[in-house]
């Protein structure tokens, strides 16, 4: 374990300088080995929860889930707010901030931070009620990459930049946190259901969060400021694999639903023998249960 975390130091010190002391001694930080253990427990429970579940009966898990979701909507307000209080009063500057000019509000952003990137362990429930349920489908690439890539991403920023410009991209995702997570938490709820109507709108939001996150932190490429370059263009990098991958979800899960809806419409009008949702036989598209994927 100790070779494990000499060779990161080496390594993270050599790109983006020494390791933040201020964080010693904070839960899960001080060594890596429990955070990458927990990672693969998550990725072997993702290959291994499926199959235990393939001849058992799903669970319901939905009082679970209200109180589940409920509670990441709550810790995601209570981070949104704290974040954007701290730099609004601490004059954190917009375009670039480094981590060691304003102690006070420092402080204050890595102590939120740090229950920011423990909710990415606490996120992993996502994928563990979809195996629950039985909604294999929802577990995608991109819901996968994203879940496990956070947890280990984030262990990094709090142990060499746990404050400063690192506030935004926290902050931005708390926000559509807020809004995610109340939707999930109402739709656990059968009748409320049917009156939910911006979940499309949640892709597009993160969409929209991953750009404002790559422009603000080009800023600080621009007009350096002392926070490591290294970092920047990591975390730019980072934000463009996923504008690619939330842009091919949003495509595969609304565009070519709506056009398979359309040619069901046409087809149905145009067949005498359409009725009670099918044609000639087929169940019809619009009439059929749709799954919509979920990512976080």
């Amino acid at each position: 374990m100790e070779t494990i975390n000499h060779k990161l130091n080496t390594f993270f010190e050599s790109w983006i300088g020494p390791r933040d002391q201020r964080v010693q001694g904070w839960l899960l930080l001080d060594n890596y080995p429990p955070t990458f253990a927990l990672t693969v427990m998550y990725l072997l429970i993702v290959w291994m929860g499926p199959k235990y579940m393939k001849h058992r009966q799903p669970y319901s898990c939905r009082g679970l889930m209200v109180f589940y979701n409920l509670g990441l909507t709550l810790l995601s307000f209570y981070m949104f707010y704290e974040l954007v209080t701290a730099v609004w009063h601490g004059s954190y500057n917009f375009y670039c901030q480094n981590t060691y000019s304003a102690p006070e509000t420092d402080n204050k952003v890595m102590n939120v931070l740090w229950w920011y990137y423990f909710s990415k362990l606490i996120e992993f429930m996502d994928t563990f009620f979809f195996i629950l349920r039985k909604n294999n489908h929802q577990i995608t690439f991109l819901h996968t990459y994203h879940h496990a890539s956070m947890l280990n991403i984030w262990w990094f920023v709090m142990n060499w930049i746990p404050c400063g410009h690192s506030y935004f991209g926290a902050s931005l995702n708390s926000f559509v946190h807020i809004v995610m997570y109340s939707y999930y938490c109402l739709s656990a709820i059968p009748a409320i259901r049917p009156y939910l109507w911006w979940k499309r709108y949640i892709t597009q939001l993160q969409l929209i969060q991953f750009v404002l996150t790559v422009c603000q932190t080009a800023c600080a490429a621009i007009w350096p400021c002392g926070f490591p370059i290294g970092w920047l263009w990591f975390q730019i990098t980072y934000m463009v694999t996923f504008i690619i991958l939330f842009s091919n979800f949003y495509l595969q899960t609304y565009k070519k639903h709506k056009s398979s809806l359309k040619k069901a419409k046409e087809h149905q009008n145009g067949s005498p023998a359409s009725t009670n949702g099918h044609a000639n036989g087929t169940p019809s598209t619009e009439h059929g249960a749709h799954k919509k994927l979920r990512v976080d």
